[in-house]
């Protein structure tokens, strides 16, 4: 298996007194700067209607990206396929990895119970049981097929695959349960997992992935996970956390815009103890200690993909320093 490799994971994320438009090109610089600095590639986060994250299309984002760059992979973290066609976004997928020139990586997830699912016309019933039928398609579709015929809740006569993917295209599932990692090892696709757990739980996640995988008759040690982290590096552990402790809290507010299909509250959040519960297991501090956290965090889960949330510090010019600094501090280090 190859040695672990550094990516960024952008949210574009709206902090308050920033447009929408800035905030968008800001992201983008964040991910030009990531290919100067010689990061493996950048993942974009996908979100609709709240200001935590303003990107509605990672697959549009990551088509603009390709398109920037000349090396790094480019990859969305993650697609929310409840509100999508599961060939459309297939159909897609396998444009932008032969434009690409094969440096795509689709991730997929099964997003949230929000007003998406109302505004899109998928409803809650694809979000609550629809997505493995809908993982199902798509594989069926990134598979090398000539032919693909439609499902019980996908209803189509057999289609020609066009254009047909000359390999199956690298995609990811965006697992925080059980049930999510059974269905990724049953096609053999590897996970993406989140910020908000520690190594422990992420270990307990793959120890469960392994052996469902075996059972299905697929090799666990050949699947490349992929695994979310905060990261932030300052000249000393206390700069660093009072950083995060500063400007991530406004942040994550924008999670508190979600909208619920069901009309029930999202808000109450204490997002000041979550950013605690982060500044515990993720790479928040002085070089010496950043490197320390993600040598133990690739080393502990085997995990080979690790994508950096760097917009946690504040705004533009922060995020930069951070991801330079980051680069040459920690990574350089921690996956030679």
């Amino acid at each position: 298996m190859s040695p672990p490799q550094a990516h960024l994971f952008l949210l574009a994320g709206q902090y308050p007194g920033t447009t929408h438009a800035q905030t968008l090109e800001a992201a983008r610089h964040y991910a030009l700067a990531a290919e100067t600095a010689n990061y493996a590639g950048v993942w974009i986060a996908e979100h609709h209607f709240i200001s935590y994250g303003i990107c509605p299309s990672a697959l549009t984002f990551a088509a603009h990206l390709l398109g920037a760059t000349n090396r790094i992979t480019v990859g969305t973290a993650a697609c929310v396929l409840s509100n999508r066609h599961p060939v459309a976004l297939a159909e897609e997928a396998v444009l932008l990895d032969e434009l690409g020139g094969g440096r795509f990586a689709l991730g997929v997830g099964r997003g949230g119970p929000w007003v998406d699912l109302e505004v899109f016309g998928t409803g809650l019933d694809r979000y609550a049981n629809g997505f493995a039928e809908s993982v199902d398609l798509l594989v069926a579709w990134l598979s090398g097929a000539e032919e693909v015929a439609g499902t019980d809740r996908f209803p189509f006569r057999p289609v020609r695959v066009v254009p047909r993917p000359r390999r199956p295209v690298p995609t990811w599932i965006a697992a925080t349960s059980a049930h999510t990692v059974d269905l990724a090892a049953r096609h053999g696709l590897p996970l993406l997992l989140g910020l908000h757990a520690d190594n422990t739980e992420k270990v307990e996640l793959l120890g469960h992935y392994a052996r469902v995988a075996e059972e299905h008759g697929h090799d666990p040690s050949t699947v490349e996970h992929a695994s979310a982290h905060l990261a932030y590096v300052a000249d000393t552990d206390d700069d660093a956390r009072a950083a995060v402790r500063t400007h991530l809290p406004a942040l994550l507010g924008g999670v508190d815009e979600y909208v619920r299909i069901d009309g029930t509250p999202t808000g109450g959040r204490d997002h000041r103890r979550y950013v605690e519960r982060l500044l515990q297991i993720h790479p928040v501090g002085a070089a010496a200690y950043c490197r320390e956290r993600l040598a133990e965090a690739a080393a502990t889960t085997g995990v080979r993909h690790l994508l950096l949330m760097v917009e946690a510090g504040g705004g533009r010019s922060a995020t930069l320093d951070n991801i330079d600094r980051l680069a040459a501090q920690v990574i350089a280090t921690t996956t030679s």
